[in-house]
């Protein structure tokens, strides 16, 4: 593993009491029990806390979440903070409530820039201390620092990441049946329709059950079509509500998903109807492609880990391997790469030097090298070795974030404010796929954002 290790950590000493941790799901502590194991050298420049508590909290469970306590567990053993963490799929819902009540985590890492601003602007954040800053200058490209910001100040440094519009498919199928990775979205659609007229299963697999999150997996699938059909400009003005939400080209990008997701003839393999896509758990929705009872899913890059739920390899992740994944093609062939993505960003609720020494850790390209090694995810951070990704599709997936020529535009709806893009577009979504035209839903979503 390639590591770069710069600066030293300074931060102010400051006092604060702890507070209260109101979320509920996976928890765990991973520290390294035994000190005389591990070289701390890398963590002296955080300082020693002997006997700290930060309590930290996000969206992420399962294996993920003991993932998360195996990447920190040095850092615990050799700074004496003891990390907390909680997972709950419900910490999006949660955490403006936990803030405004004095509840919340010490820290929590927010997927969406448009509640990282709500939280902003409530006055529950604590600005990023200056190595955050720095850490944040030195290693992410300058399209991400404004995400993690508000009103000209640095809230907080972005952490994991994802590249959204992957196709996962069975590289097996792909060579038995002949077909070709399409190279633009008519080519999907006509490989579509090929597996289709086959008849021997419909060929996307889908699910978009949530929580109540339910919808935001088709509303990729729209940001995806809108950033490849009406390139990156009007994809910024869609999102900054520059054009309304019922905009044609915001319609046109609905009716070409609307193709897949509203056709019995499309989805929903091996699980059943088209009402089916709102019941089945996000996390199961691509699982009928091992068993051959569909041959397409769309879902971001982190859906790797969902092959294998328990953590094992009885699932491989390759070109020739059981699944694999391509990224949603562009509309022209000769179009330039274009991505959506994702990614949290670690806000900080608490002022104190054991919270700054975490996320001046997290911020650091050690810490991003640690997780991407642990397996499952990757980072943007630009001192990331491509090589420590654990799959041939991760590694894939950071020399894209990495490359300057890919045009990169963050998850639409989670830049929009939260009515809309924790909300209306949910619901609307749910209503669309339930029988709602295109007119309807788009006109409801335009109805709800807000008038400033």
């Amino acid at each position: 593993m390639r590591i770069r290790r710069h600066r030293r950590w300074m931060a102010p000493v400051v006092a604060a009491a702890a507070v209260g941790l109101a979320l509920t799901g996976c928890t765990g502590d991973a520290a390294n029990d035994d000190a005389a194991e591990v070289d701390c050298a890398d963590y002296e420049q955080y300082g020693t806390f002997d006997g700290a508590e930060v309590t930290a909290a996000s969206t992420i469970v399962d294996i993920e979440a003991d993932r998360l306590n195996e990447s920190w567990a040095d850092f615990e053993t050799c700074t004496g903070i003891d990390v907390e963490y909680q997972g709950s799929k419900e910490f999006e819902a949660q955490i403006a409530v936990l803030a405004e009540g004095g509840n919340a985590p010490d820290v929590g890492f927010v997927p969406q820039p448009g509640l990282l601003a709500r939280l902003a602007q409530g006055g529950w954040l604590i600005p990023a201390s200056e190595p955050v800053e720095a850490n944040v200058d030195e290693w992410w490209a300058e399209d991400w620092k404004p995400y993690g910001s508000y009103e000209d100040t640095l809230y907080a440094a972005p952490l994991m990441a994802s590249v959204k519009g992957y196709v996962w498919y069975s590289p097996t199928e792909f060579e038995e049946k002949g077909y070709e990775i399409p190279k633009t979205l008519d080519e999907l659609k006509e490989l579509s329709d090929t597996i289709a007229a086959e008849g021997e299963h419909k060929p996307w697999c889908v699910g978009l059950e949530s929580g109540d999150a339910t919808g935001w997996p088709a509303t990729d699938w729209i940001e995806d079509y809108m950033l490849r059909m009406h390139g990156p400009d009007v994809y910024d003005q869609w999102v900054t509500h520059e054009i309304p939400f019922n905009d044609p080209r915001v319609v046109e990008a609905f009716d070409a998903v609307g193709e897949y997701l509203k056709s019995d003839d499309m989805v929903n393999g091996g699980i059943g109807d088209v009402s089916t896509q709102l019941t089945e758990a996000f996390g199961t929705g691509g699982l009928p492609i091992l068993d051959g009872e569909c041959s397409l899913h769309h879902q971001a890059s982190f859906y790797e880990t969902f092959w294998n739920p328990e953590g094992g390899d009885e699932v491989s992740v390759a070109s020739d391997g059981d699944v694999f994944g391509f990224l949603t093609p562009p509309a022209n062939a000769d179009d330039p790469q274009a991505v959506t993505g994702g990614g949290e960003f670690v806000v900080a609720f608490r002022e104190a030097e054991e919270v700054e020494a975490f996320r001046a850790f997290l911020s650091s390209d050690t810490w991003a090298n640690i997780r991407v090694s642990i397996g499952g995810t990757v980072s943007a951070n630009k001192g990331v070795d491509p090589e420590n990704a654990s799959s041939e599709l991760l590694v894939q997936t950071i020399q894209i974030l990495q490359d300057p020529e890919t045009t990169f535009r963050f998850d639409g709806s989670d830049l929009m404010p939260g009515a809309v893009g924790a909300d209306s577009f949910w619901k609307g979504i749910v209503a669309w796929i339930g029988g709602e035209s295109t007119t309807q839903v788009v006109d409801a979503i335009e109805a709800s954002w807000p008038a400033s």
